[in-house]
């Protein structure tokens, strides 16, 4: 049984290049292209592909929201991002969105397709230098903490939000007037590059800050 593969890239002779090389792979069959995150997932419905593999930096929908988005939609596509970025934040951001691989663009045609076999077999797959982060991660020498920007009080708040409480509830628990919560609930948007309370929310769950209620 032949692996169904969507691939999603805004750079159409990359994305050409790249469905070429997954179409000479016996057991791979690519059967859809998108060219930002709308696209993609429009594709994932429509196919319900084995893997979907996606850049990060799309035009409309990015490729982060939208693995956000097939967690929910579409949990048994495994996904993995293709992309130029290899920086800490990028590389954690698309772990947290759901991503079982992360692939930095050079990456060769046959660590292309092992990464797919592998993901497809329910694996993850990391290319080299990605690999070393998680490693160094996870070995303590990158730091543990998710979000080391934020202070004590703010951690504290965001995890008021991440259970759903609002400013006046959090101002309750927590002993605070509610224009103190509202100062640190945008802190928190600031240094979090977020555009609200519920992306915080998001945020602080993927990165495993369990929710207080």
């Amino acid at each position: 049984m032949s692996i169904r593969v969507v691939v999603a890239d805004d750079h159409p002779m990359y994305l050409l290049g790249l469905a070429a090389v997954l179409a000479q792979a016996d057991d791979i069959d690519v059967v859809a292209q998108a060219s930002n995150g709308h696209e993609l997932l429009a594709a994932v419905a429509q196919h319900s592909p084995t893997v979907a593999v996606t850049d990060l930096t799309m035009p409309g929908l990015d490729g982060i929201t939208a693995m956000h988005r097939l967690r929910e939609t579409a949990p048994a596509t495994g996904v993995i991002a293709l992309t130029m970025h290899e920086d800490d934040e990028s590389v954690f951001t698309a772990l947290r969105a759901g991503a079982l691989g992360y692939l930095v663009k050079g990456a060769d045609a046959s660590e292309i397709v092992r990464a797919v076999r592998a993901v497809a077999a329910g694996e993850a797959v990391y290319g080299a230098s990605v690999a070393r982060r998680i490693l160094a991660f996870h070995s303590g020498t990158l730091g543990g903490d998710p979000f080391p920007e934020l202070t004590p009080r703010e951690r504290e708040v965001l995890g008021q939000l991440a259970g759903g409480a609002r400013n006046h509830e959090i101002a309750a628990r927590l002993g605070l007037s509610e224009k103190t919560v509202r100062n640190h609930v945008s802190g928190i948007l600031l240094k979090l590059q977020v555009p609200d309370r519920t992306a915080a929310a998001i945020k602080a769950k993927d990165a495993g800050i369990a929710p207080t209620r």
